[in-house]
């Protein structure tokens, strides 16, 4: 199976009741435990790849281990997708070079602006075969390069969705119900809540219309403490109740973002490796047991969040 756009995985989703796991990728053992966990719960699956991505990794380099993905789990389908494009150019390369999803992130701009941008990437993606995904709204924290402060981050207004999808003619969108993005999401002591009354107006208004949530990472405390433990410091970080976004896919939400997720847990398990084995040096043996971690958080989200283990 080739790669494969997010239309007929979000079609599925949508009538099914569950959500599209969406991963961000960086390196080969992060792509290895996403898709092997997928695989072995027939899960269909987005791999992502991020602006910060992109210049870590080298773009080549990403396409090309999300393509031995493909030859490895031919069981499953694999979209490849650009997460928070900030431009037309990003967007246009990823388009050339071989994605075939895309996020156009103009939600800090103006309404009529964003709408502007969005058109753009939406004509050249569509006439390349590759769908898009844009955002209205705009969600806190800092992840990779978005940054949005408390003072600028707002809810999607259900009033604006219906002329912005109709304008834009992007295939997904991306709602600010509660969520943000990085590690600290939610101060320790609160009770988070996201607000299902905005997202269940914006159903009314879209009906049978793919929407997408990012920054829902859950921020598993066991990592957390691991991480602190063998030497980190992280205090207070706290994500999204797995609860709350299994019942958002269980709505029109199709597409739910894990980022933090997965960098906690291969950051936990190689501070404990090397805690426990200080004469250690070879990476093979620090990112086995890593590589391992993400695998069974991938299917922990399969299985009991995101609802999506046995629809690929």
């Amino acid at each position: 199976m080739a790669l494969v756009t997010t239309t007929e995985m979000f079609k599925k989703a949508y009538h099914g009741g569950y959500a599209v796991g969406a991963f961000n990728v960086n390196n080969m053992e992060i792509v290895q435990g996403i898709t092997e966990a997928c695989r072995e719960e027939k899960a269909p699956v987005i791999l992502q790849v991020s602006k910060g991505a992109r210049a870590y990794a080298n773009h080549t380099y990403l396409v090309k281990l999300v393509e031995a993905a493909v030859l490895e789990c031919p069981e499953i389908p694999i979209a490849l997708h650009l997460d928070h494009g900030d431009s037309f150019e990003t967007c246009k390369s990823c388009i050339d070079g071989g994605f075939t999803s895309v996020m156009i992130d103009a939600s800090s701009k103006p309404f009529a602006e964003n709408i502007a941008i969005t058109r753009k990437v939406v004509e050249y993606a569509h006439d390349h075969g590759v769908v898009v995904e844009a955002e209205l709204g705009a969600l806190a924290g800092v992840e990779d390069e978005v940054s949005v402060d408390a003072d600028n981050a707002h809810y999607t207004r259900p009033e604006e969705v219906e002329e912005f999808v109709a304008k834009t003619g992007c295939d997904s969108l991306a709602i600010a119900i509660g969520t943000s993005h990085g590690a600290y999401k939610f101060k320790p002591g609160t009770n988070p809540q996201l607000r299902f009354d905005i997202l269940e107006e914006i159903v009314k208004k879209l009906p049978e219309f793919p929407i997408v949530l990012h920054g829902s990472s859950s921020v598993p405390q066991e990592y957390v403490q691991m991480v602190n433990t063998y030497g980190g410091a992280m205090p207070g970080a706290i994500g999204v109740p797995e609860e709350q976004l299994r019942h958002a896919a269980k709505l029109a939400v199709c597409k739910i973002n894990i980022d933090s997720d997965l960098r906690l847990a291969m950051t936990g398990t190689i501070r404990k490796f090397f805690a426990e084995h200080p004469d250690k040096f070879d990476p093979r043996e620090y990112l086995k047991p890593a590589r391992a971690n993400i695998k069974e958080m991938v299917r922990h989200k399969l299985i009991n969040v995101l609802g999506c283990a046995g629809k690929a």
